[in-house]
């Protein structure tokens, strides 16, 4: 059975769909001019998109697989969103946007409003992706961010990091915010969509379920007030708190080297020495770790200066036993060094042949013979030996 609440509040969004349908039709051809108008401008575009995508800078067709080079330039934004409750009053009507108005476009007074709400703790790049997405849902937007305060949250979900201030500060830090809601109701009334003037609500598709309900975003879905983004998997609040919880003593440690305190870090005396003696078993392993690294290192360097003095010395031995090879081998310098000496010698001690114009031998007077013990052979006959000329004396030595 619904509770008397629920009923209330179902009736309250039928009168404020009701009232929204009667402004519709009041401003029905001023919207239609604006939506022809939104429709051109999209297609030219998008065209132009496309263009844009097929040719690159020359004019040549880019590279499907590699994404479009953007040009570089300095965004304008140099202030953090405003928060609503310092903003002037609107006191103007509120004429809700439809969503094939808000599609085509409408006029740059008039974005479109879309409000998108959460805790947003420890503030993360899935937090920005789902503001990006809510911020880009049409062509003129405004994106209004509510946060809830820690009173409400840390009753209906849980505790939080970061405060309430610091959740509101990280979101209006956020390039794609215009406007933050500070202490976000956690069901959406009509009384806060009118005071807000709020057009569409931006969230995840998967319901919600919370504050006794099996979605709190049903209503708002019932009336076509919802536009769905999508969730960037790998990455929530949730998963940041389980890593590091999963290494708690991993940064436990690191906080202490960074000079916290036990006392600031919850840790007990007897866990803190533990973790300090962790500290110092893990230094001395990097040490010896990096002892083992430089050893590994020197004794690749002296294995490569061995191989080096390795064939150093086999080139050296080559060349040495090649150099005595040339010089004391069969057909060495050497022996042709011998045999030029030899011959020189025999040369030098053999006697001259005589001129032809010198008298007979028999006129001439005996000379004295000259012997050389290791050149004489010896005859059977006493007679003594006679050398008839130089040839008969090398032929001995040679034989």
């Amino acid at each position: 059975m619904k509770s008397a609440a629920t009923l209330k509040t179902n009736m309250k969004f039928t009168q404020f769909k009701s009232h929204g349908k009667n402004l519709r039709r009041q401003a029905s051809s001023s919207s239609c001019t604006a939506a022809a108008a939104g429709r051109g401008m999209e297609a030219h575009s998008s065209g132009l998109s496309r263009k844009r995508r097929r040719e690159g800078s020359n004019g040549e067709a880019g590279d499907e697989g590699r994404g479009a080079k953007i040009p570089r330039r300095t965004s304008g934004l140099t202030d953090p969103a405003p928060f609503a409750d310092q903003l002037e009053i609107v006191k103007t009507p509120y004429t809700r946007v439809n969503l094939e108005e808000a599609r085509c476009g409408t006029p740059e007074n008039r974005p479109v409003r879309v409000y998108a709400d959460g805790i947003f703790d420890m503030f993360h790049s899935g937090h920005a992706r789902a503001l990006m997405q809510a911020k880009r849902l049409f062509p003129n937007t405004h994106l209004i961010v509510g946060v809830c305060s820690d009173t409400l949250t840390h009753k209906l979900k849980g505790f939080t990091v970061m405060n309430e201030d610091e959740r509101y500060d990280a979101v209006s830090h956020c390039r794609y915010v215009d406007e933050v809601v500070r202490d976000a109701p956690w069901t959406l009334t009509p009384e806060f969509l009118a005071e807000h003037r709020i057009d569409f609500v931006a969230h995840d598709d998967i319901p919600y379920v919370s504050a006794g309900s099996d979605d709190v975003y049903k209503h708002i879905k019932e009336a076509g007030m919802f536009a769905p983004t999508q969730r960037t998997e790998g990455i929530s609040t949730s998963d940041i708190i389980t890593r590091i919880v999963r290494d708690y003593d991993v940064y436990v440690r690191r906080n202490l080297q960074r000079g916290y305190t036990a006392k600031e870090l919850n840790v007990s005396f007897i866990n803190e020495k533990k973790y300090h003696l962790q500290e110092r078993v893990d230094k001395v392993k990097q040490k010896v770790r990096d002892v083992e690294e430089k050893s590994k290192e020197f004794v690749q360097k002296v294995e490569e200066k061995s191989i080096d003095l390795i064939q150093k010395w086999e080139e050296k031995s080559r060349e040495f036993i090649g150099n005595f090879l040339q010089m004391f081998g069969p057909d060495g310098a050497l022996k042709h060094m011998l045999k030029e000496g030899k011959g020189r010698m025999l040369q030098a001690i053999s006697p001259r042949h005589s001129p032809s114009s010198s008298p007979a031998r028999d006129e001439r007077s005996p000379s004295p013979t000259f012997r050389l013990p290791f050149f004489t052979k010896t005859s059977p006959s006493s007679s003594p030996p006679h050398y008839s000329d130089a040839h008969s004396i090398s032929e001995d030595e040679e034989d």
